[in-house]
């Protein structure tokens, strides 16, 4: 294989994105294959942008049997991203899936077993993996050099949406059509960054607001407490309704503070493990003396969603590994099954408890079929997302 020929199935919002940089050549080895929408709009949009060179589908089936491309990337809304993986493995394509990788974990569990027998490669765009402050964060917790970890506390309230957005589909914000709100549409990076390097919970107590601060039936305000095996806790505040908001991760271990806000990341290092000088120390005002280091990256120079497109490539053609796996898509993905069925429980849940996901699914049934999809909706817009912070 010279080149990797890309098939963009959706493209809306952030298929457009995909489509337009590799039709541009902005990925090295990879080409634009083919593009499919069941929108003649979005399709009459594409022969403008594209040509009538390139082949366009009305039918994510004729693509996949098609000819045209060995790799498949997924950016249509969330209950399909799941079902178009699995007809795509079985077609013997290679798959990158939007995030999230579904809507509940039950059925990527199911995807997961047909990528594995299918020996086909899978990925999943969690393009704030090629983040410089969050892989500096995840490296000094991995290594140990924030010592034995405390506490992760998240706030991320800078996901500000107008009515307008979410009048923009019949299927935003309604359990039938997105099957959830903030959590699976804003935050599937961040609760993916959560356990990338925080690790995963083993308790969560979760409250959700659905409809808090706009007209819609899904959470738009959630605040969710976790808890670990090792004692370690974790707060991950967000909502779509607060502005201006806040983007503030704070991770605290024995050996310091790690701080990401903004474009900024502050490591406060203690000059010793806080553990040992607690039951050492001489009087009972005493600190720890701390040196501060201050890390500031280029962020009009992050890779982003082309980062993981150029990296999916590059695994398919030379064998360099990953950075965003399509198996790590469920570790998020249930922390948010999780919360969701804290608050609808109103309980503490186990994460990855058997039985939780029959019964995130049974409850998320009875939603859908009371769900109510809008008949009028505002005209959707495009907007090239991929050079933002958040997303």
């Amino acid at each position: 294989m010279d080149k990797v020929r890309f098939g963009i199935i959706g493209v809306g919002n952030m298929g457009s994105v995909h489509a337009q940089y590799l039709f541009g050549g902005e990925i090295n080895g990879a080409v634009l294959g083919a593009v499919c929408d069941i929108s003649e709009k979005k399709r009459q949009w594409a022969r403008e942008k594209f040509g009538e060179e390139l082949p366009i589908f009305d039918d994510y089936k004729t693509l996949l049997n098609s000819g045209t491309c060995d790799v498949v990337l997924i950016a249509t809304p969330h209950y399909l991203h799941p079902v178009i993986a699995i007809d795509a493995f079985n077609a013997g394509l290679n798959v990158i899936s939007e995030k999230p990788v579904g809507v509940y974990t039950k059925a990527v569990r199911e995807m997961m077993e047909v990528a594995e027998k299918s020996g086909k490669e899978f990925g999943v765009m969690f393009n704030q993996r090629t983040n410089p402050i969050y892989r500096k964060m995840r490296d000094i917790v991995q290594s140990g050099q924030l010592g034995e970890l405390k506490r992760m506390v998240w706030i991320i309230t800078d996901w500000y949406r107008t009515q307008q957005y979410y009048d923009s589909g019949d299927w935003r914000a309604t359990w039938s059509g997105e099957g959830g709100g903030v959590l699976l549409n804003q935050c599937p990076h961040q609760l993916d960054l959560w356990q990338w390097i925080f690790g995963m919970p083993k308790y969560i107590t979760a409250f959700c607001d659905y409809g808090k601060y706009h007209d819609i039936e899904v959470e738009d305000d959630v605040t969710a407490y976790a808890k670990y095996e090792s004692g370690a806790t974790a707060v991950f505040i967000t909502t779509t309704g607060e502005c201006p908001g806040t983007n503030r991760l704070e991770i605290s271990g024995s050996k310091g503070k790690l701080v990401a806000e903004g474009s900024t990341l502050t490591w406060v290092k203690n000059e010793g493990d806080e553990r040992e000088y607690c039951f050492a120390a001489k009087t009972g005002f005493d600190k720890l003396k701390t040196t501060k280091e201050v890390l500031t990256p280029e962020y009009d120079m992050l890779p982003q969603h082309k980062g993981i497109t150029q990296n999916f490539t590059n695994h398919l053609l030379y064998g360099e590994p990953l950075l965003a796996s399509g198996y790590e898509g469920i570790n998020g993905l249930t922390i948010s099954n999780s919360i969701m069925l804290s608050s609808w429980k109103n309980c503490t849940v186990e994460v990855g408890a058997p039985g939780n996901e029959d019964e995130f699914f049974a409850m998320l049934k009875e939603k859908i079929a009371t769900s109510r999809r809008k008949t009028t909706v505002a005209e959707e817009t495009v907007t090239d997302l991929s050079g933002t912070y958040n997303n």
